[in-house]
């Protein structure tokens, strides 16, 4: 493959950055916008960038917080980021968009993207499937798609209750038994909002999981639901983007 940072038009024209993994295979393929974890721009979302275009995709993963701390490192543009209360909902909207035309516009594109995130990337992963013409969406232990934040959370987020009747694509959800945020019950309330509104979707739950069970260099890390979530991850891909 080859890898490559960079620059693309986000939201309101606004030059962000990127990370780009191509894999050496015959064209057209499938694409997809990674979305990292609210720890930033870090080596484990390029690795996951990277695993992508092993699976034969191009795959782009957006620096989030580029606008607020460029060339920063991600534990220090994720704090700036954070005190500013996270990324704007718009924003997201509109950087996500500028990825899919980016990726759209490749020689080696077949014109379908999708989008997966994990953590607070994954609550963006479903914002942007019921905002942006996408082809697959994969939501990885997404806090607040449904529920409320407490009065003490830090960041400035709503769930997407109301966004939810909009989804654009099939949708993946991919969680842990034991996390808090999402909890069991805020994924049932998913499963509740999605089948009354007809969408394609497919949520699985984890045992002996919780938040993060996919981040191999953080406490966090199961190996089994890692290993099944991935599987599941090839699967959807091949049924939306191609194989």
């Amino acid at each position: 493959m080859t890898t490559e940072l960079t620059m693309l038009a986000g939201a309101d024209g606004d030059q962000i950055q990127g990370y780009l993994a191509q894999p050496d295979l015959p064209s057209p393929r499938g694409a997809m916008v990674v979305l990292h974890h609210m720890p930033g721009f870090d080596r484990a979302t390029k690795e996951i960038t990277r695993r992508f275009a092993t699976f034969g995709y191009n795959a782009l993963c957006l620096n989030l917080y580029w606008r607020e701390a460029p060339d920063a490192l991600p534990d220090d543009a994720a704090a700036i980021a954070r005190a500013r209360g996270g990324v704007p909902d718009a924003r997201l909207v509109g950087d996500v968009q500028g990825a899919a035309d980016f990726l759209r516009a490749l020689p080696s594109s077949n014109g379908r993207v999708g989008v997966i995130g994990y953590c607070s990337g994954g609550r963006q992963s479903v914002l942007a499937g019921c905002t942006v013409d996408l082809d697959a969406v994969i939501d990885c232990y997404g806090a607040f798609v449904t529920g409320t934040p407490g009065e003490n959370f830090p960041l400035k987020v709503t769930n997407l209750n109301h966004l939810l009747p909009d989804l654009r694509a099939p949708l993946l959800g991919l969680f842990g038994v034991e996390d808090i945020y999402p909890s069991p019950e805020h994924v049932a309330e998913l499963e509740q909002i999605l089948t009354e509104h007809g969408k394609i979707h497919e949520l699985i739950t984890y045992d002996d999981a919780g938040h993060g069970f996919f981040a191999p260099d953080r406490a966090m890390y199961r190996v089994a639901a890692s290993n099944a979530g991935w599987l599941e991850i090839e699967s959807f891909l091949a049924a939306n983007l191609g194989s």
